[in-house]
């Protein structure tokens, strides 16, 4: 058979789009390793619309559970395996999953991305103990506290923003000397009283016991520790879209290149939503949106 859509990744925004398409009725193909996505490790979800609070791990439970109650014969849900190749088949595509291929007339593309790992002395112990990759879900956790952003760029200085409205301080540490954020940006963090910035720091190493006790890092020959308990590390993201960089356009890091109206790729007949796209910004309900706006055009288009 051939499905008219295939959805590829199991996140917020490949939820979205699963129980869109079974409402309007699209043979769909939903295939996900897992439900899990970059928000599963936080302890506690404060933005996440519709509810005051939510851990990452029931965010995803609920996220699947809803998949699930609607998919009835219309969502086909393979979960647990990886698609390794997309190609062009005629008018439409095949998808190459665990030595099966699935024909469909359309793709969704919405496998996210992987925050770039701190790599250094302690940060994997700690990971989740105090050193967090999302100010935004973490960040009033750490209330009236002493914390360090690590990178230069302006998701760093946008999370500085953040945590300055209650941390007790907030400094930034940039391995470089100059920052790559924009400088209205820079400045306008910079003023705020309670962050400062270091440069040329070189992170050491994160020390602690149950949790973050200090950050460390190396400038020229000197070793300076800082007594903190909270580390958001924002050096960057990688996308998961390595396997189709042969059939659709990225930019530089990866990242699928989307007309913001409607999230179509320059590949006629695919689209993606979320963070693998070259989206201005990312959030749970922004891929959440940007995918139920994909499942519109993409309903369209299977209508023309």
């Amino acid at each position: 058979m051939t499905y008219d859509l295939t959805i590829i990744g199991g996140g917020p925004a490949g939820v979205a789009a699963g129980v869109y398409a079974s409402r309007k009725k699209l043979k769909t193909l939903f295939i996900t390793e897992n439900f899990k996505g970059q928000s599963t490790v936080s302890e506690g979800i404060e933005n996440w619309i519709g509810t005051m609070k939510i851990s990452g791990a029931e965010l995803s439970k609920n996220l699947e559970a809803h998949l699930r109650a609607y998919a009835g014969d219309v969502v086909d849900i393979k979960q647990g395996g990886r698609v390794s190749k997309i190609a062009k088949n005629g008018e439409g595509f095949s998808v190459t999953l665990n030595n099966e291929t699935f024909e469909t007339k359309t793709i969704l593309i919405t496998t996210g991305s992987q925050r770039r790992k701190l790599e250094v002395p302690g940060a994997e112990e700690f990971d989740n103990k105090g050193l967090t990759y999302c100010a935004t879900c973490d960040g009033p956790l750490f209330s009236d506290q002493d914390v360090v952003v690590i990178g230069g760029g302006n998701a760093a200085f946008e999370s500085a923003a953040q945590l300055a409205a209650y941390c007790k301080s907030v400094t930034i540490v940039n391995r470089s000397d100059s920052f790559r954020g924009d400088e209205v940006t820079v400045e306008k963090v910079l003023s705020k009283p309670n962050v400062k910035a270091i440069k040329n720091a070189i992170p050491y190493e994160v020390k602690g016991d149950k949790f973050v006790k200090s950050f460390s890092y190396k400038t020229g020959d000197k070793i300076v520790e800082l007594p903190v308990t909270g580390i958001f590390v924002e050096i960057g993201l990688l996308p998961n879209t390595g396997f189709v960089k042969d059939i659709v356009e990225l930019d530089p890091i990866g990242k699928i290149i989307v007309d913001p109206r409607t999230q179509e790729s320059k590949t006629p007949g695919i689209w993606a939503a979320g963070d693998c796209t070259d989206g201005l910004y990312h959030q749970n309900n922004i891929a959440a949106g940007d995918a139920v706006k994909a499942l519109e055009d993409i309903y369209n288009h299977l209508h023309a």
